[in-house]
């Protein structure tokens, strides 16, 4: 082989080599391509999930005000329970005293 001949195969084998390459790349970026409705999609799916986000943080501050309201309540008619009951014990001792009283 004469060194024209191997000049040539050289550059033969090396544009094959960058023709293999360049086809490979291309396959992979083929392969690997973000399309743009993939990219809306995924757009669309974090807004949602942003305002869903949003929604449960507003649901559990409502349900949280909404136990700190009823907790007050509970502990309000425990209280007047506990003055009816303490009424109606005083109401009930009175009047077996004045039972008492006219009967004895």
């Amino acid at each position: 082989m004469n060194r024209t001949e191997f000049i040539i195969t050289t550059a033969i084998i090396l544009f094959v080599a960058f023709a293999m390459g360049w086809f490979a790349n291309w396959l992979v970026h083929r392969f690997t391509r973000v399309k743009q409705s993939d990219v809306a999609d995924l757009d669309r799916m974090s807004q949602e999930l942003h305002e869903a986000e949003e929604t449960r943080d507003q649901a559990i501050t409502y349900l949280q005000q909404r136990e700190a309201e009823l907790s007050n309540q509970l502990v309000q008619t425990e209280a007047e329970l506990r003055a009816a009951m303490d009424g109606l014990r005083d109401a009930r001792r009175e009047a077996e005293e004045l039972r008492g009283q006219l009967h004895g």
